[in-house]
């Protein structure tokens, strides 16, 4: 319908105020159901440094993860990640890794048990997840980003069971003792051709235990070893679809059709150049301009995402510090920037979970965000700003019951699944 000032005032007035309410009542729904479902966010990264009694994730740090920013954010359960950077695969290489694992873990534990056991607990299971949700506690669980860590002893995967690990997956960037990565595609050049024997016994070791297997690093063809190996369903982790974003971290179509018929889940990952790359570079180009005329008045100096992973913890720690300081003086200008170059969104996440529902169904498909670890869209740039993709996803059409299973039960019924599995092994 047109409008032409033959329509009385009233008539526009009424209409104005229907689409108001209209639009209330969507972001109303989104409220609430954001706030009945367990919201799960499979994949955060920690630094060990915010772990201790004077700093920690009862304060809003810079951190894009804590339990200020969950609060404020309706998220339930944050999946904090054990994570090691690929080493020499050489017993001094598996020594350090093991032991940075294990100060993560006691990181993890730490705040669980001592800093701050009254608002957030560990959790291992699905029902210890909704028995701590029932108390009004924020829920940690532990995954494990690379399992370099374990080094050649198989004993290593119950020992990071015990201490709370509910999944691992067997590599992360560069091919490790136990299997490929999906960065053999850069170069052709693989180590294993999927599996490794070691690789092969830590996957029915995983199995015996109930730990969920991750393939969100793992290259393909090791994915696909996997699952003709494992007696239990598989998770991706934090990855999206491949075709909507030609990524080598994200599934291809026959592989998100092997996770279906494993009767795993792949969490869709709000990391931006694996949403959209090249809406990801555009503006990641001219942010980077931005931060770098900004930390050179400082005398910061911007590395590459790679440089700062091979960083020691410390200086790692210190240099996002740094990082953090630089980002918030550019603020002004970057909010500029997004005016004339448009970053990755919400929207453009979503589109991923679209199309992931509609190749391989409902029940297959969650959410992550990689907070901490380099992940965050606008709109979800950290915890306190979760509720965005709820409304996004009623907006979308979506029912309080796939909205429940997309934010967290088809993680928790593949949890119960792989538990089950080790329970009749």
């Amino acid at each position: 319908m047109k409008f032409n000032k033959t329509y009385p005032l009233i008539f526009l007035s009424c209409f104005t105020m229907a689409a108001q309410t209209t639009s209330e009542d969507v972001e109303q729904k989104a409220k609430r159901i954001h706030e009945k479902v367990i919201t799960i966010d499979t994949h955060n990264d920690i630094n060990v440094h915010n772990f201790t009694s004077e700093v920690n994730y009862t304060q809003k740090l810079d951190t894009q993860v804590n339990l200020p920013k969950m609060e404020e954010g309706g998220v339930d359960v944050s999946w904090l990640i054990v994570y090691t950077g690929q080493g020499s695969l050489t017993a001094e290489g598996y020594n350090d890794a093991y032991q940075n694992a294990i100060s993560k873990f006691e990181a993890i534990n730490r705040l669980t048990e001592e800093i701050a056991p009254d608002k957030i607990g560990l959790a291992t299971t699905s029902k210890e997840v909704r028995e701590l949700v029932a108390q009004g506690k924020k829920v940690a669980m532990i995954g494990v980003e690379n399992g370099y860590p374990i080094g050649t002893d198989l004993k290593n995967v119950e020992k990071f069971y015990d201490l709370g690990a509910r999944y691992m997956s067997l590599s992360h960037n560069g091919h490790s003792q136990l299997c490929d990565s999906n960065t053999g595609e850069e170069d052709g050049k693989w180590l294993h051709n999927g599996l490794s024997p070691l690789g092969e016994k830590v996957v029915k070791e995983m199995n015996r235990l109930g730990m969920m297997i991750d393939v969100s690093h793992p290259s393909k063809e090791a994915m696909r070893q996997m699952i003709e190996l494992s007696k239990a369903p598989l998770i991706a982790s934090h990855s999206s679809a491949r075709a909507l974003c030609n990524h080598s971290r994200n599934l291809d179509d026959e592989q998100l059709e092997w996770l279906k018929n494993n009767g795993g889940v792949i969490q869709t990952v709000a990391f931006s150049s694996y949403v959209h790359t090249e809406k990801h570079n555009a503006f990641n180009t001219a942010a980077k301009k931005i931060y770098a005329e900004v930390g050179q008045k400082i005398g910061f100096e911007l590395l590459e995402r790679d440089e700062v992973r091979a960083l020691d913890n410390d200086a790692r720690s210190a240099y996002y510090k740094e990082y953090s300081r630089v980002k918030k003086l550019a603020q002004p200008k970057i909010q500029n920037l997004k005016e004339k170059v448009s970053p990755v969104s919400v929207s453009d996440f979503v589109d991923h979970i679209d199309y992931l529902v509609e190749k391989i169904g409902i029940d297959h498909v969650g959410i992550s965000s990689d907070f901490d670890g380099g992940g965050g869209v606008e709109g979800w740039s950290d915890a306190s700003e979760s509720f965005n993709v709820t409304l996004e996803l009623v907006k979308r059409g979506y029912s309080e019951e796939e909205i429940a299973k997309l934010w967290g039960e088809n993680l928790l019924r593949v949890l119960d699944k792989v538990q089950e599995v080790a329970a009749n092994m």
